[in-house]
């Protein structure tokens, strides 16, 4: 009779009543130990309860290692647009360009692990243990948590609209006969982007002089300036490159043709056989970041990767989305540290060249 006469009080609004020491203790028959449970309960479990329904109570902020406009930035925007309004919150893209996107993934590995702070990688982000060593000031896999894979963009070829060179076959000849002559771009050292045109060289047996970027978009905007002879862009850089007219493609780095180049063959078809390379991108969230925020903003990735809206723009991309779960996603990346690692240390690729 004592808890349902105080429960009628809540009920009719009377909280401060029923929810305080003194009239606890008087309305519970004096049974102070009751009253002290109780007490307990309505202080530390109701705060709990509201403090994780309450996310997002501010806007998120996604981390991108490289520049504004590039392809990457492009993409970053497009899923961060859906991810806001699937939460109702805003989500703010931060470019913070630099180190192959470590100065990016350190800011986050180093963010209060509370949701309000991500990062958008790179495949950069498997070949930086490689490439870094002792000189990387976060690890991947220990300071970072996978939320969800996001897309694959394959690597496409490009030159300025004013070079001298129409197809492979006449830029692989100028190479082999003026070696070290050519100069590319990449959008930093050992990132997919050099990691493309190294495995190209390889395969043609060529060799260029290398010019690393902070980011796709300054490296793009030099190759239509005529400052590099050639560039592996991701599909996403290179296909509005290529409709503005300051560039021309002549190959992907893919199996097949892409939709949006169909007329631009395969490396396989040219010169330069057997070089397939694509780069990847996902979500991350610093170590310690609970599993239901994990969760919730890997169900909110995989909805915007989903949405028929953004899988128009990927197509109008060449992007291939590729949903996955927080754990499929940490198998995935620990494999690509795995494999890039080889390819970085058998081409004696460094952070100083």
């Amino acid at each position: 009779m004592v808890h349902q006469s105080a429960i009628s009080e809540a009920t009719r609004g009377d909280l401060n009543a029923v929810f305080t020491p003194r009239s606890m203790f008087r309305r519970l028959g004096g049974d102070r130990w009751v009253a002290l449970a109780m007490l307990v309960i309505a202080c530390v479990a109701a705060p709990s309860g509201f403090a994780q329904s309450a996310y997002p109570a501010k806007p998120i902020k996604i981390v991108l290692g490289f520049s504004a406009g590039g392809g990457t930035d492009v993409i970053t925007r497009a899923i961060g647009r859906h991810m806001g309004e699937s939460l109702g919150a805003s989500v703010v893209i931060d470019n913070k360009p630099g180190a192959n996107g470590n100065i990016a993934a350190e800011i986050v590995a180093k963010a209060p692990a509370d949701g309000y702070t991500l990062l958008y990688n790179t495949s950069s982000i498997a070949s930086s243990p490689a490439l870094y060593g002792d000189k990387l000031k976060y690890d991947v896999l220990k300071d970072l948590v996978p939320i969800g894979r996001a897309t694959s963009l394959p690597m496409v070829l490009l030159v300025p609209a004013s070079s001298q060179f129409s197809n492979v076959g006449e830029l692989v000849a100028y190479m082999r006969a003026n070696p070290g002559k050519v100069d590319y771009g990449s959008g930093g050292n050992g990132n997919v982007t050099h990691l493309s045109a190294l495995a190209f060289e390889s395969a043609a047996g060529v060799k260029g002089a290398h010019i690393p970027y902070k980011g796709e978009g300054p490296a793009i905007a030099d190759l239509m300036a005529g400052h590099i002879q050639f560039y592996f862009a991701t599909s996403a850089g290179a296909i509005p490159a290529v409709a503005s007219g300051k560039v021309r493609a002549l190959a992907v780095a893919a199996s097949s043709r892409l939709e949006t180049l169909p007329t631009v063959p395969t490396l396989n078809e040219t010169v330069a056989k057997g070089v397939e390379m694509s780069a990847w991108s996902g979500v991350m969230a610093p170590a310690g970041t609970p599993t239901a925020l994990i969760e919730k903003l890997n169900k909110t990735l995989n909805a915007a990767l989903a949405d028929p809206q953004v899988q128009a723009f990927f197509v109008a991309q060449s992007a291939v989305t590729n949903p996955s779960s927080p754990a499929e996603y940490g198998t995935f990346l620990r494999k690509e540290v795995d494999a890039l690692g080889k390819v970085i240390r058998d081409a004696k690729v460094s952070v100083d060249e």
